[in-house]
């Protein structure tokens, strides 16, 4: 039987004083106030405050906002972390995403009436409390001066939407309903793991919600028949006024294609462009990054080792919130967009992204196993299968630690479902600064067909490192089909004498839902079959992938 794991909420902070912060249908949320000084003797004058709204235990281990609290107070804010509505201490249904907008003004209304408040309040978080700073400059409320979102997307979590007609979609990931049985089934959490091995994934959802006795809102919102409900009172949460917003992006997220359309979204309005700063850097969902030494990749870290990872999270919300709530210096000592070109040290700072001077180049998959600039040569078809009983794995068994694992991903390549396309070594370093994208004409003996891609940096001793990926899901999919896979952005230095990479392949599981074969709803389906998958080669819509490179590096200045 599967194992659940029940997380109760964890004692309330010994630095905190906790209240209960009402809202205006009459629900009570639970909420820690952080003031500067000791516990014993805070500070009560008035101040600026931040705020970070969370499902995650606002006194639990997994976030350690304590010490997050500890780093901004100790530079004069006050600091407030508050469960959302429904989870751990806070009252009401735990119903994920579309509360937030309202419950974020009401909060911030309370907070601009307390003592300890000078009636100006910034917010800081990942991910899902990322995601309440959208919904809270969705609000409007004027005493909003400033974000700091990482990690995270105005429609995080949203199911893969079926528009009628439309042949190519995005895959769905797993953790769209595993999520809210595990984190937002209720007031606690309780996690368990997907037997990968037992089909339908479906049935053991149902077991899971047979045996905590009680249905989860938020998964019979989205499964079997998804419901979307709106999340923000204007059509888009960028209809609202802007407020200054440092918005940081991880290279190795797995949830970077939702910040990156924010951005889109951004750069087609003025109002939030001017508002609108962007930090882009080498880590994962769960901050672990490129960079770090073994001992810092464990999956438990000590608040002495948090304490020490603190500063390169929070210092530049921190720079941020002095500049524009509290307005010491002035916006032009903000760098409009910072940057960390993975594989070398320190930020480059610039007025946009991409840089100047990046250029696209193109490479064209060949039968042989090449990938080269060379012209695309003549239409011949290459073929893999698709077995559901015998899927690629996921590269890391958490999708949001990546960089904890940071696995070389050469083994994959070796499958005889794994098409793999390689260029000649390079002779200089060269810098990937821009959109990836994978292009190609792909068809199946089945009725749907996923298509992953993955970059790779190879190095002299054979490892392989991701370095971008991107997915699509084709509909009627016997006829062939042109797809355009977005792999992301990329600032990445592949040095002289490593490669380049491309895999190709049906499958990405646990991390994706992966195809029955059948065509049925892959959440459900219980029969499998498998599939003869197309890609063609050559001629008029050739496997291609399109890079963004800036000029030779030895040209370029030191960075910043």
């Amino acid at each position: 039987m599967t194992q659940i794991v029940h997380v109760a909420p964890a004692p309330v902070s010994p630095a905190a004083h906790e209240q209960r912060v009402r809202m205006r249908d009459g629900a009570h949320l639970a909420t820690d106030v952080y003031l500067p000084g000791a516990p014993a003797d805070p500070d009560r004058t008035p101040g600026d405050a931040i705020l970070i709204r969370l499902p995650y235990d606002k006194s639990g281990e997994y976030t350690f906002i304590p010490l997050i609290a500890e780093y901004f107070t100790a530079r004069g804010y006050r600091v407030v972390a508050q469960d959302v509505r429904g989870k751990f201490r806070s009252e009401g249904d735990a119903l994920l995403f579309v509360n937030e907008v309202d419950d974020g003004y009401d909060t911030i209304e309370w907070i601009i009436r307390q003592e300890w408040s000078n009636g100006r309040v910034a917010m800081w978080g990942d991910s899902y409390y990322g995601y309440t700073q959208w919904a809270a400059a969705a609000s409007q409320h004027p005493a909003l001066k400033a974000i700091a979102p990482r990690v995270t997307g105005t429609m995080l979590g949203e199911p893969v939407r079926a528009i009628r007609g439309e042949r190519v979609r995005p895959v769905e990931w797993a953790i769209t309903y595993l999520y809210p049985l595990t984190y937002f089934h209720s007031q606690d959490a309780y996690f368990w793991e997907l037997d990968t091995a037992r089909r339908p994934f479906s049935a053991q959802a149902e077991e899971i919600v047979g045996r905590l006795g009680s249905r989860s809102v938020s998964y019979d919102q989205w499964y079997p028949r998804p419901v979307h409900l709106p999340r923000f009172p204007f059509a888009s949460p960028f209809d609202a006024r802007p407020v200054p917003v440092l918005h940081t992006i991880g290279w190795w997220d797995n949830c970077a294609p939702l910040s990156w359309a924010d951005v889109a979204e951004i750069e087609r309005r003025p109002a939030w462009a001017l508002n609108h700063f962007l930090r882009i850097e080498s880590m994962d969902h769960e901050a672990y990054y490129l960079d770090d030494p073994e001992e810092s990749r464990a999956e438990s870290r000590s608040d002495e080792q948090i304490r020490q990872e603190l500063s390169r999270m929070l210092q530049p919300a921190a720079d941020f919130f002095d500049v524009f709530v509290r307005g010491n210096g002035r916006p032009a000592d903000i760098p409009r967009v910072a940057w960390n070109l993975a594989g070398t040290t320190g930020m480059r700072t610039g007025e946009s992204w991409p840089p100047p001077g990046a250029t696209t180049r193109i490479l064209y998959a060949s039968a042989g196993g090449g990938l080269s600039p060379e012209g695309p040569g003549r239409a011949t078809d290459l073929e893999w299968v698709h077995d559901p009983a015998d899927l690629v794995p996921s590269s890391v068994p958490n999708a949001f630690a990546y960089l904890q694992h940071r696995p070389d991903e050469s083994g994959i390549g070796e499958r005889d479902d794994v098409l793999a396309f390689t260029t000649d070594v390079f002779v200089r370093d060269v810098d990937l600064t821009g959109p990836v994208r994978v292009a190609a004409s792909v068809s199946s003996d089945g009725p749907v067909m996923d298509v992953f891609a993955r970059l790779l940096d190879v190095a002299p001793d054979g490892t392989a490192l991701r370095i971008a990926r991107g997915q699509v899901q084709v509909h009627d999919a016997t006829e062939p089909a042109s797809v355009d896979i977005d792999l992301g952005q990329a600032g990445y230095r592949l040095r002289a004498g490593h490669r380049l990479r491309l895999h190709v392949h049906s499958s990405d599981f646990p991390e994706f839902i992966p195809q029955s074969g059948t065509g049925e709803e892959p959440w459900g389906a219980i029969e499998t079959v498998p599939n003869r998958q197309r890609i063609t080669l050559g001629g008029d819509d050739p496997l291609r992938v399109i890079i963004t490179v800036s000029p030779d590096p030895r040209a370029e200045e030191a960075p910043a």
